[in-house]
């Protein structure tokens, strides 16, 4: 059974289905999708879509408290190196 086929058969059973049923198709889906990997770490480790948002939320939050390094100030110490 191919793909298209398969989503036939499954658009079939959610157009019957009653509410609860939706409403764990959808957290599969959902949870799912959260797994997929969508970025890769400089030293090549996947990253689900799930890490790279507290990855993105971390980095935001650092930025916030003033823990970062401008372009200005890494040109400035890269005139040492």
């Amino acid at each position: 059974m191919g793909a298209l086929e398969l989503r036939d058969n499954l658009l079939q059973y959610i157009n019957q289905a009653d509410e609860r049923l939706l409403k764990v198709v959808k957290a599969v889906m959902e949870s799912y999708w959260e797994e997929e990997i969508v970025a890769h770490t400089i030293d090549e480790k996947p990253l689900t879509k799930k890490a790279y948002k507290e990855e993105l939320n971390e980095a935001l939050a650092e930025i916030k408290k003033g823990e970062y390094t401008s372009q200005e100030d890494i040109e400035k110490e890269s005139e040492s190196w």
